[in-house]
């Protein structure tokens, strides 16, 4: 049977390493978002800087902390096939937790997602232990719950403090170096870069290395016992360097960014790397001491041997940190999160990836009176200096940046320096928390949340902070449940288990790539945007929105063709999620309609004055065509879900013979929107004319009927909704051609 936990060590390392590959994924976004957001350098050199840094950190690190070992469980009192259980149901639930985050671009814990796995499976065999009452012991034998407590009290500090320390200290920053940087550095610039640096190399001294291989006792007790002569010297040296540097013309908040970006990557690796393969060293080394001992039975042998240090082999950390590099610069899932995080924090507007919330409409509510009333009671000479320091109209920003490099230099120091001084008080602090909520409090500061982009943003920042907290809920339950399937399965659960989760983790990656493959359109507005030439921008945009006023047109016409269809069939099923997917389009034509606005605002500004009215008739046209149809669909399904009476055939069968018109006219123009051939939508406005008289025509009959005749008041109101909305359709869509037709001719 021994050949079975060898199998399930294997397995371990499988995941290890699909571990890796996803946790840097997540991670990416805590040492890579201010050098990408505020193009510090190309991308390229980014990534190599944070390669160096990831693989300085890993191979010179213990591989794993205690708290894999012996910080939450207590390992004397759990057998060897226990523990290679609870290590299994960790990785499981880690490595799928993990991938489904970064395919939402959603940046989470990794520090939290493995304490809470293993509370929870450890939570499951203790509670078996306990039933069993084999040795009268409570949770607190078998369980160490203070660490994870820590872990949830640092959770709550840290999001606030770094929220407000990035908030305040970007804008004192501003005040003193202005959006127009580069005009105000002289002698300030040398003071600045001296203090950023200072901070960033004692959080690499304090925070990266007081856990790697070479840091003995004596020399973390010299470090310890010398820190302020250490940062004295440090601060000497790197003013007086910065204003050398800055004297011969290099940009010091580059140079600020990209030590900052080195020594998060580092600090990174140095002491998140058991995030990710800590638990699978943990059974290797239960699996080493089980075969030593010679005992044949796995549910006896008890693992005290974990209470000892642990001692990495130097091979493991080596394959570690090089499966972490090729990580970083190969995986789009990193890309990924990283938008999320820069697109909360860009300066300006654009794409919002986030919608409204009830929650964030309150908040910014509040927030603007709170602000108005201490504008009130600012004396007028003040605001008007305040204003002049934040004049975003002369801001330096490098071209394609989201931010500036003050901010960005900002960030990176002051998530240094919160999590050094966290890390002194003991407090084990997410390096995703801290990294996080300081990016935001410095672009409130920055004034970059505006009254129209606040609220998305509010939104995104609350999506993102539940989800670390739902995180921890998924990671306790998941964990907790697969540990009592294979307790109480054996051995072949615990295979099929894992196999499973192999199996979902390449579902996800499936699923994935399919996704980054429907996102050209948000390729091609990148492109808009990028382009520096008047005739490749207008061409661009002109593509742009022909494409997506084909896939509307045509997105429409399907559900329309449903909803009728659903109505005459009775089926509540279509109607149900026709009406789903409506109330998700709103959000999604808000989003076009922003992104199609600030394309517009790229081309030349005469030529843009000329076309903006027939953009946004057309797209005004669009929304009136989107709220016809959901007029339509709403007492529809609203009628079939109460089981009212059907419509009758002789109504059913007038109207279909003109819906069949309708869709053959919307689809004909959407292939025509496709093809960029509007000249021939004129082909269409004698059809579209002739079809409003035949839907005039009806609805004036359907009236006298309901007068004259015995007709079922619901379903007779019913079907005049349709028809009269249908009708609006239809003028709808003999506006938005003209108007199409107009844009694009200019």
């Amino acid at each position: 049977m021994d050949f079975i936990y060898l199998g399930f060590v294997i397995f371990l390392f499988v995941l290890a390493v699909s571990d890796l590959w996803v946790g840097v994924s997540n991670d990416a976004v805590n040492f890579l978002n201010s050098a990408i957001g505020s193009k510090a350098a190309k991308f390229r050199t980014i990534i190599i800087i944070a390669a160096i840094g990831v693989f300085f950190g890993a191979i010179m690190s213990n591989g794993m902390m205690d708290i894999a070992r012996h910080g939450i469980f207590r390992p004397e009192q759990f057998s060897f096939q226990s523990i290679i259980y609870i290590c299994l149901a960790v990785m499981v639930t880690d490595i799928i937790l993990l991938d489904v985050f970064n395919s939402l671009g959603m940046p989470t814990s990794t520090t939290v997602s493995m304490v809470f796995e293993l509370l929870g499976a450890t939570f499951a065999f203790s509670m078996l232990e306990i039933a069993s009452g084999a040795d009268g012991l409570g949770f607190a034998d078998y369980m160490n719950t203070e660490k994870a407590l820590s872990v949830i009290m640092a959770i709550f500090v840290s999001v606030a403090l770094a929220f407000v320390f990035g908030f305040l200290i970007q804008y004192v920053s501003r005040l003193i170096f202005t959006f127009s940087y580069k005009k105000k550095l002289k002698w300030k610039i040398g003071i600045f870069g001296g203090i950023a640096a200072t901070a960033i190399i004692y959080f690499l001294l304090i925070k990266g290395a007081k856990d790697l291989s070479f840091m003995t006792p004596e020399v973390k007790g010299w470090i310890s016992a010398h820190t302020w002569e250490l940062l004295g010297i440090c601060l000497v040296f790197f003013t007086i360097l910065m204003q050398v540097l800055h004297a011969c013309r290099i940009n010091v908040f580059k140079v600020v960014v990209l030590i900052g970006t080195f020594a998060l990557a580092t600090a990174f690796a140095g002491n998140d790397l058991v995030n990710f393969i800590g638990v699978p060293l943990t059974g290797y080394d239960a699996y080493l001491d089980y075969m030593a001992s010679g005992n044949t039975d796995p549910d006896s042998h008890m693992m005290g041997v974990l209470n000892e240090p642990a001692k990495t082999p130097l091979i493991f950390l080596f394959f570690a940190g090089v499966v972490m590099v090729i990580a970083l610069a190969t995986s789009k899932k990193a890309h990924n999160v990283t938008k999320t995080e820069i697109s909360l924090a860009k300066q300006d507007e654009g794409d919002e990836m986030f919608g409204s919330s009830k929650v964030a409409r309150s908040i910014v509510r509040w927030s603007s009176s709170v602000a108005s009333g201490l504008i009130a009671v600012t004396p007028a000479k003040v605001r008007s200096w305040i204003g002049r320091r934040f004049d975003t109209s002369q801001i330096e920003i490098e071209d394609g940046a989201s931010y500036d490099l003050v901010r960005a230099s900002v960030n990176l120091v002051v998530a240094s320096l919160l999590i050094a001084f966290g890390t002194s008080l003991k407090l084990p602090l997410s390096t995703t928390y801290v990294t996080f909520m300081v990016a935001m409090g410095t672009s409130l500061a920055d004034r970059a949340w505006s009254r129209e982009s606040a609220v998305f943003r509010v939104t995104g920042v609350l999506s993102v902070i539940g989800g670390w907290f739902v995180t921890a809920g998924v990671a306790f339950v998941s964990a907790f449940l697969i540990a009592l399937i294979m307790h109480f399965g054996g051995n072949v659960v615990a295979v099929i288990i894992v196999l499973v989760g192999l199996a979902a983790l390449i579902h996800n990656n499936i699923k994935f790539k399919a996704k980054n493959e429907d996102l050209n359109g948000d390729k091609e507005f990148r492109a808009i945007l990028a382009s520096k030439d008047e005739d490749e921008t207008w061409r661009l945009l002109s593509r742009y929105i022909a494409g997506n006023e084909s896939k509307f047109l045509c997105d429409m016409a399907d559900k329309y063709e449903k909803v009728t269809d659903g109505l005459i069939e009775e089926n509540v099923k279509v109607l149900r999620k026709v009406n789903s997917e409506l109330r998700q389009d709103k959000v999604r034509m808000k989003n076009l309609r922003r992104k199609e606005t600030l394309g517009l605002r790229h081309i030349d500004a005469e030529d843009g004055m000329r076309k903006s009215a027939w953009f946004h008739q057309r797209f005004n046209n669009m929304e009136q065509l989107y709220y016809s149809l959901r007029r339509i669909t709403e007492p529809v399904y609203e009628h079939i879900d109460n089981n009212f009476s059907p419509l009758p055939e002789r109504y059913a069968k007038e109207f279909l013979a003109r819906r069949n018109k309708v869709l053959e006219i919307i689809r004909g123009i959407s292939d025509v929107c496709a093809k960029g051939d509007y000249e021939r939508l004129r082909e269409y406005d004698e059809s579209i004319t002739g079809l409003q008289r035949e839907f005039s025509d009806m609805r004036k009959s359907l009236m006298a009927d309901i007068q004259k005749e015995n007709l079922n008041i619901a379903v007779a109101y019913l079907y005049l909704n349709l028809l009269q909305e249908s009708e609006q359709m239809t003028i709808e869509l003999m506006q938005m051609s003209r108007a199409s037709r107009k844009f694009q001719q200019g």
